[in-house]
């Protein structure tokens, strides 16, 4: 019986060596497992303002862009004008001068008729 006795008391003492080995490493593990936390959760906040960050970005260029876009409208709509005015411009010097050949050719007949007796 005292062996039986010892022996468990043997097995209580390992037992209770154990425990305390858990206990300490439980807790040194729970220190580390609330730092791993902390680094994943800054990481997570730095991740989200880098995001924030990157859409407010992206807004800006898609707004510049749109500004781009409707500028580079507003100028092709002008280009298009001058051209239509250059155009109606020649059209009404060709007519001028067309006009103006015109009227020469019709000098010339009535002042050749009014020399020549035709």
């Amino acid at each position: 019986m005292e062996t039986a006795a010892k022996a468990r008391a043997e097995m209580l003492a390992k037992a209770k060596a154990r425990a305390e080995a858990a206990k300490v490493n439980f807790e040194s593990k729970t220190e580390e497992r609330k730092a791993i936390a902390v680094a994943r959760e800054e990481r997570a906040a730095k991740r989200a303002e880098e995001k924030r960050l990157a859409a407010i970005q992206a807004e800006k260029q898609r707004a510049l862009e749109e500004e781009q876009r409707r500028l580079a409208e507003i100028e092709a709509k002008a280009q298009a004008e001058r051209e239509h005015e250059a155009r109606v411009r020649a059209e009404e010097e060709r007519e001028i001068e067309q006009k103006a050949k015109r009227d020469a050719r019709y000098a010339a007949r009535k002042a050749g008729k009014k020399k020549g007796g035709r």
